[in-house]
């Protein structure tokens, strides 16, 4: 049964040029909204077709390809290869700018434990813990997210319908919970690096994302 959040609004929406260290650009209009359940400072960036006001999107307009992509200071500002999260934004951001859509940038660091917390992580997975079991370890489930704040964005920006951009089934368990109609999930690519094969790997094999690993079958 679907579980329909609290409306949201929206509060502010500017239009914003970005610039990839790689030489991408683009445009994008980002929103902030009002009512979003956790209080925190989630946006949405509207891309491609989508980079305009909401009431100027034509009635007929496609489903957007949406991301919901958690905030991870390491790698999406910092470039760490511990993870896979700045190459996801990176790609992410240009199909979404190609397709016509929204990258919901969420304030969940660290599937939602937080970055201090995400770094005592890391100090376990240095002993020898993997990804979810350091968050165990460290009092949290596995995974804290809640995406109720990415259905509350999505309607206050007038869709009901999307394509979900996203390696993680659990995304879409919730969105669908949440009243989102996904038409299709269409996964990432698979950014793997010496660095980050066993995060990926414990990704895989305990929270069933769709990668296609070649030590994981």
């Amino acid at each position: 049964m679907d579980q329909v959040p609290a409306a949201a609004t929206i509060r502010t929406q500017v239009t914003i040029p970005m610039r990839f260290p790689d030489g991408f650009s683009t445009t994008a209009r980002v929103f902030s909204f009002n009512g979003l359940l956790d209080g925190r400072e989630h946006l949405a960036f509207g891309l491609g077709d989508r980079a305009v006001p909401p009431e100027e999107v034509p009635p007929d307009a496609p489903p957007p390809l949406v991301r919901p992509h958690s905030e991870c200071l390491t790698g999406d500002v910092f470039g760490s290869q511990r993870c896979d999260c700045g190459p996801q934004l990176r790609e992410a951001v240009e199909r979404i700018a190609a397709a016509g859509g929204f990258l919901l940038y969420l304030r969940q660091e660290g599937r939602g434990v937080g970055l201090y917390t995400k770094l005592e992580a890391y100090a376990l997975q240095d002993a020898g813990l993997d990804t979810y079991e350091a968050n165990l370890a460290l009092g949290h489930r596995e995974d804290e997210r809640d995406y109720t704040v990415a259905a509350q964005m999505l309607a206050a920006l007038g869709v009901q319908q999307v394509a979900l951009l996203s390696n993680n089934p659990d995304k879409a368990e919730q969105l669908g919970r949440l009243g989102v109609t996904l038409t299709v999930t269409v996964p990432t690519a698979v950014h793997l690096s010496h660095a980050n094969a066993g995060y990926l790997a414990a990704k895989a094999i305990r929270a069933s994302h769709t990668l296609d690993l070649p030590f994981v079958r």
